[in-house]
């Protein structure tokens, strides 16, 4: 564990909320566990777009209320500028909203629980691996 504070990938977020590999247990050890708006994002499409729409929006919104929202605004446009631009030029692009939750990390100095190996490739991008 690095620091006291992380922030959740969406597979990580997942895993808390299905307690994969005891991820729930895992996350508790963290004093503040946040979430990038963009994972937020697909976590409530992920429910929404599901068989039991009601009862994953619940369990989504009570782990969001849990944790801190990391929200997009000026400087956040400027880490993902540079972090894509840095991609791009070493030939590793990853997925546009995987761009956007290494930006919000990196600019808040938060490392990112994640099961996604391309996230190795921003730099400046701390992981974390359960």
């Amino acid at each position: 564990m690095t620091g006291n504070r992380i922030a959740l990938d969406t597979n990580e977020a997942i895993a808390v909320l299905n307690d994969s590999g005891n991820a729930g247990q895992w996350v508790t050890a963290y004093a503040a566990v946040h979430l990038p708006v963009t994972v937020v994002g697909e976590l409530r499409f992920g429910a929404m777009n599901s068989r039991r729409a009601g009862e994953n929006r619940q369990r989504v919104e009570a782990l969001v209320a849990c944790c801190t929202v990391l929200e997009v605004n000026v400087t956040t446009a400027d880490v993902y500028a540079t972090v894509r631009l840095g991609l791009k030029q070493a030939g590793k692009p990853i997925p546009e909203n995987d761009v956007w939750i290494a930006a919000l990390c990196i600019q808040h100095g938060l490392p990112l629980a994640s099961a996604d190996e391309h996230f190795a490739h921003v730099s400046g991008l701390e992981l974390v691996k359960r």
